[in-house]
């Protein structure tokens, strides 16, 4: 097997059709470019337009617990896209505001790469045993962990949880069901 056709940092994943940025960085086996791109396109046709998700009138408080569980169970049903992409949002802000976890993040990617270098050299074998891709990211995390927990990962995760939690938590919640839901509702068999 020649050691070039199996390096996706070689200039060769550029001439493919469709290699765009998305498809000259590195992925994880089985997760190319096209399928992420795929992914985030069923993303954005499935999304609920911005004008009604974040319609004002369409809130109230729930009767009750149970008035609440159904909102909830139907809004993550009926925005999952919409959730989706604020999460990611959230995400891109954590990051972007945290200077420190982008230096802790720039680290991780550059000991992946280093170690994905050398295995391209020679096979890396740590205590007789010959490391996999998913042993490499983990030895890169090993690698990179102080600098994340320098940098406030950990509060970082948790503050993106957190934050994940009350905004989607209280739309989901507050928002009134759409019409359609509610008839559906009445009419369930007993």
């Amino acid at each position: 097997m020649d050691g070039k056709a199996s390096d996706p940092f070689s200039s060769e994943a550029e001439q493919l059709p469709g290699a765009g940025v998305v498809g000259r960085l590195w992925l994880p086996k089985g997760l190319s470019g096209n399928v992420i791109k795929d992914w985030v396109d069923r993303r954005r046709k499935s999304i609920r337009p911005w004008a009604s998700f974040v319609d004002q009138r369409k809130f109230s408080k729930p009767r009750n617990f149970g008035e609440l569980c159904q909102r909830v169970l139907r809004n993550m049903n009926t925005y999952h896209s919409n959730y989706t992409f604020i999460f990611l949002g959230l995400i891109l802000y954590c990051i972007i505001s945290s200077p420190m976890l982008l230096i802790a993040l720039g680290v991780f990617a550059g000991a992946f790469y280093i170690i994905h270098l050398k295995t391209l050299e020679k096979k890396l074998v740590v205590f007789g045993r010959e490391l996999t891709q998913g042993h490499q990211l983990g030895l890169a995390g090993g690698v990179s962990f102080p600098v994340f927990w320098l940098a406030g990962a950990g509060a970082a995760v948790f503050w993106l949880l957190g934050a994940t939690l009350a905004v989607i938590g209280s739309h989901a919640a507050f928002r009134e069901l759409e019409s359609s839901d509610i008839d559906e509702l009445l009419m369930e068999p007993v």
